[in-house]
């Protein structure tokens, strides 16, 4: 393997010694333990949020309530995409260990917080989304730093292990999160967040009395431009695609309404901005030349590209199973979130057991045919969920689920692996922080992109199927052209929360003028999902097509990082053993020249 050699050493601390024998161990149980947490209460809510609303007596789906309902969402997801990299420079700087205990801290205090709400209404609302985002920046700390320490405390022949554990129980925590939001919000609601906090307490005190700092500091300033910003172009996008999806006006959805130009627009240039700062400090926070090292690069953009393919993917799945295949087989709407995630864990399996394999083998044989061979089989995947009908059995849908729970398992572990092997060890925060980014930015991201496809789908024919459908059990024309206006979003939320939606759509007022007959068919659980069902599938088959070309592209992108590589700080003496320049000694790949990070 090529060896790059020689680290600069000048105002920088001595380097830790060495780490006492089975260290490692401890730090991927605690480190492994944190992310778990942190990812679990990223999508626990999903599942839980209509007893959330229930238990603080507030109606998500009107008008008004929007706003926190979105961001009860994404509000955690988004902080964690805006900080990841700045806490991951500041582990460089401050040491590792210490951001990631302190986020050990503020993530328990904010768990607690969530769970002793004892407002009502759009104030309880209000302090819930703000608790999340407190908790949000405890998870930026253990997901930023999280991958370093282990990087630092394994040796190149075992980090694929490593961090394949870390990264499948960060990905898996996504999918178990539903289920325990399933079973623990009927029960207390609260609980969704007080589970975190005994975990969390006994995670503080665990790591803050066995994990130690494994590599040196980095005492330079904080590029607090930069870090600013980064921060508010990155909100500012990221909150322009979150509003992107909601209606504007007379529109079904915001993508040309001002306030959603003017922060795509404005955060794009701010964006720009940043870059050009970066370039010129001394002391950047975003290390562009680590883009020099390929391996990097090609490892970065297949996260970007597979969080896109998979980060919406929950959502569409959770609709199809909580709007259509439950209620027809049975299932009351107010039983499909717990159902929905009790359905979904054939995924969950396919990650708990693709990624710890994946990652001992790329310790093996290299990075490539892992992460490329699992975004091809994640194509094929989504492929082959696309020719399901909509009333598909259910031990197919499972064994797709399962398929691709594999391949983003097999991808995740090696491709993490390939990525902090690339790094220099005085830039590994800094370039997990910028992995994590990709990463979580990509989540939102595809949630913006896959709503939309499949908002544009119910548009072309939902209005006139729900107007006819209406007016021939009985509800006035008038009542019928008020809910068939209504935009997609509102139906599609109505699903997802587990709501009848018809029923909540029309309101008692509009039910009670109806026959007991024809009341009972409209909110019954088969006259909304066969409406919904032929306009669904067809912009879920669109999303499908987007999935696998973006899975296509991921594959290609991961093969170009080229053969195994693993960045060494001392010189071996031995010869490359792929194409590529091995640096003189005492060069830095990434030092900054003549007073600027990149030219």
């Amino acid at each position: 393997m090529p060896v790059l050699s020689g680290i600069r050493s000048g105002g920088r601390s001595a380097a830790p010694g060495p780490p006492p024998e089975g260290y490692k161990w401890t730090a991927l149980s605690n480190t492994t333990l944190g992310v778990l947490m942190a990812t679990i209460d990223s999508s626990i809510m999903l599942i839980a949020l209509p007893d959330v609303f229930r238990g603080i007596h507030m109606d998500p789906l009107l008008p008004g309530n929007s706003f926190y309902l979105l961001w009860l969402i994404l509000s955690f997801p988004v902080v964690t995409s805006v900080l990841v990299v700045s806490l991951g420079r500041l582990g460089d700087m401050f040491g590792r260990v210490r951001m990631y205990n302190l986020g050990f801290a503020v993530y328990t205090a904010f768990s607690l917080l969530l769970s002793v709400t004892w407002m009502a209404g759009s104030g309880a609302a209000l302090y819930l989304v703000v608790m999340r985002v407190g908790q949000g920046v405890g998870s930026a700390f253990l997901v930023a730093n999280a991958a370093a320490i282990l990087t630092d405390a394994f040796p190149p022949g075992q980090r694929g292990l490593a961090l394949g554990i870390n990264q499948v129980a960060g990905i898996g925590g996504s999918f178990i999160g539903l289920l325990l939001g399933g079973v623990l919000g009927p029960i207390e609601w609260r609980l969704i967040f007080l589970v975190s906090v005994p975990i969390g307490l006994f995670g503080t005190v665990w790591a803050y009395r066995k994990l130690r700092e494994g590599a040196r500091r980095q005492p330079v300033r904080v590029d607090w431009l930069g870090n600013l910003t980064f921060a508010v172009g990155l909100v500012a996008v990221l909150v322009g695609i979150t509003y992107g999806i909601q209606p504007y006006g007379r529109q079904a959805m915001g993508w040309t309404g001002p306030f959603v130009l003017g922060c795509l627009i404005g955060g794009g240039l701010t964006l720009v901005g940043f870059v050009v700062i970066e370039r010129r400090t001394a002391t950047p926070m975003f290390r562009l030349q680590l883009f020099r090292i390929r391996a990097f690069t090609a490892g970065s953009l297949s996260t970007l590209l597979a969080g896109i393919g998979r980060g919406g993917l929950m959502f569409m799945l959770i609709i199809w199973l909580q709007g259509i295949w439950l209620p027809e087989h049975g299932i009351s709407f107010s039983q499909t979130p717990l159902w929905a995630g009790l359905a979904m864990l054939p995924l969950t399996v396919g990650f708990l057991i693709a990624g710890p394999l994946s990652g001992i083998l790329s310790d093996r044989f290299g990075s490539r045919p892992f992460a490329t061979g699992g975004m091809l089989a994640a194509a094929l995947s989504f492929a082959l969920l696309e020719l399901l009908p909509v009333d598909f059995a259910y031990p197919v849908f499972a064994g797709l689920l399962l398929m691709n729970g594999l391949a983003m398992g097999a991808f995740a572990a090696p491709n993490r692996a390939g990525v902090m092997n690339s790094l220099p060890p005085q830039h590994r925060g800094a370039g997990s922080g910028m992995n994590a980014t990709f990463q979580n930015s990509a989540q939102v991201l595809s949630i913006g992109i896959f709503f939309t496809l499949i908002i544009v789908g119910l548009s072309a024919t939902l209005s006139v199927s729900l107007l006819h459908g209406l007016e021939a059990h009985g509800v006035a024309r008038a009542e019928a052209l008020r809910v068939s206006r209504l935009p997609p979003v509102s139906t599609l939320f109505a699903a997802f929360l587990g709501y009848s939606p018809m029923a909540h759509l029309l309101g008692a007022g509009v039910l009670a003028h109806l026959s007991p007959a024809a009341r009972h068919l409209l909110v019954g659980r088969r006259f909304f999902p066969e409406l919904i069902a032929g306009p669904f599938l067809d912009g879920l088959h669109t999303a499908f097509d987007f999935a696998v070309t973006v899975c296509l592209i991921a594959a290609g992108a991961s093969w170009l990082r080229g053969g195994r590589f693993i960045y060494q700080i001392e010189a071996s003496g031995a010869p490359p053993t792929r194409a590529g320049r091995a640096l003189p000694p005492g060069r830095d790949p990434v030092a900054p020249a003549r007073g600027r990070t990149g030219r």
